[in-house]
């Protein structure tokens, strides 16, 4: 029995059916899996694996469309229900049943996914790995798959990743086409967290991904040396100069606030918002690039230079007010994230020039 029968791999896995028939259909699927590794041979061992686009009908006869460009759930919409959000609410109890039945099918397609991956790690090239990578985390953004809990998805992504026979050769292709999954700073810091900080890799991925993110949403992915590991955290430092909220407004305000003076405030004010929104998420970002990293002595002085950056570019820029609540969440992430990184100073023994400055005079 060496591979599941042909028509499990042509009626959309049989695992997109009706929830009462594919739960059913996925155990049979994994039965017929599991039975064929422990009958085969090792060497003579083949697992029916899904190809890249069988992947992607899977999700697309799910309901699966485009990434959201707002995700639901946000916290910084000001109460204001977003486009699309309204139905989704308004049906929120008929549409229970469904998405109980999308959560088992997701979690039908990432559990034999990693079944794949776990027991025929050479399934997938490289090349394959990223592209199903890629594909995985658009899915796991898509408001048409109700964005719902990614648990499954989280290992499924960590097993693939152990899967690069090229690491860390594929490390910048990989980082380069995740960070154009979306064209929204909300959904690519979520891609982030799609990856968990658990293995040596996983935690080089979220640190590289986060910088080249960070430099993409501030137009700098050309002029910073962002693969360079010596230099990252000084890149960093460059980029935080670029993510005071005045800096922000300036680079968001392109378009010309509208002429009316009655319409001209709300403009500046949703400016305004938009900036603090967009900091939040780079700050958010920056504290994974350092967070994720082993700071060695030679590198204390850098991550002494981003606490000050941190403190001069972000919090003494904030102006807290009760009419801002995005302006005190912004301030205390800033809080935040300089007690953290001033811990890792702490753990971090510096190099003499450091403690001494003064000893070759």
């Amino acid at each position: 029995m060496p591979s599941p029968p042909p028509k499990a791999q042509k009626e959309q896995w049989l695992l997109t059916w009706p929830p009462e028939t594919s739960l059913g259909a996925f155990d049979l699927l994994w039965d017929l899996s599991v039975d064929g590794i422990f009958l085969q041979s090792g060497e003579d061992m083949h697992l029916w694996c899904p190809s890249l686009q069988e992947v992607r009908e899977a999700f697309h006869s799910l309901g699966a469309h485009s990434p959201a460009l707002y995700p639901l759930g946000l916290l910084w919409h000001g109460g204001r229900v977003l486009p699309g959000e309204a139905g989704l609410s308004e049906n929120k109890e008929q549409d229970a049943p469904q998405e109980v039945a999308l959560d088992i099918s997701l979690g039908h397609i990432y559990k034999f996914l990693a079944l794949c991956a776990q027991a025929q790690p050479g399934a997938y090239t490289d090349e394959n790995l990223v592209g199903l990578m890629e594909l995985l985390c658009r899915a796991g953004l898509d408001v048409g798959l109700r964005l719902l809990p990614k648990v499954d998805l989280q290992q499924l992504l960590l097993l693939l990743l152990e899967n690069m026979r090229e690491w860390p050769g594929k490390l910048q292709e990989l980082c380069c086409t995740l960070s154009w999954v979306s064209d929204h700073h909300h959904n690519l810091l979520a891609l982030v967290q799609f990856f968990p900080d658990m293995t040596s890799r996983s935690r080089r991925l979220r640190s590289q991904l986060s910088l080249v993110v960070i430099a993409r949403m501030l137009g700098q992915q050309d002029t910073l040396p962002l693969w360079q590991e010596k230099t990252q955290l000084s890149s960093l430092s460059r980029l935080l100069g670029l993510m005071r909220p005045s800096s922000l407004r300036q680079y968001l305000g392109s378009v010309p606030l509208p002429p009316s003076q009655e319409q001209q405030p709300k403009a500046s004010a949703e400016l305004d918002h938009k900036a603090c929104y967009l900091c939040h998420s780079l700050l958010m970002l920056a504290g994974v690039v350092v967070n994720c990293r082993d700071i060695t002595p030679d590198q204390w002085g850098e991550l002494q230079l981003l606490c000050m950056q941190l403190d001069r570019h972000i919090s003494a820029q904030i102006r807290e007010s009760p009419q801002a609540t995005h302006h005190t969440m912004l301030k205390d992430l800033a809080t935040q994230t300089y007690i953290r990184w001033q811990e890792l100073l702490t753990h971090c023994q510096p190099q003499a020039q450091y403690f001494s400055p003064w000893k070759d005079i």
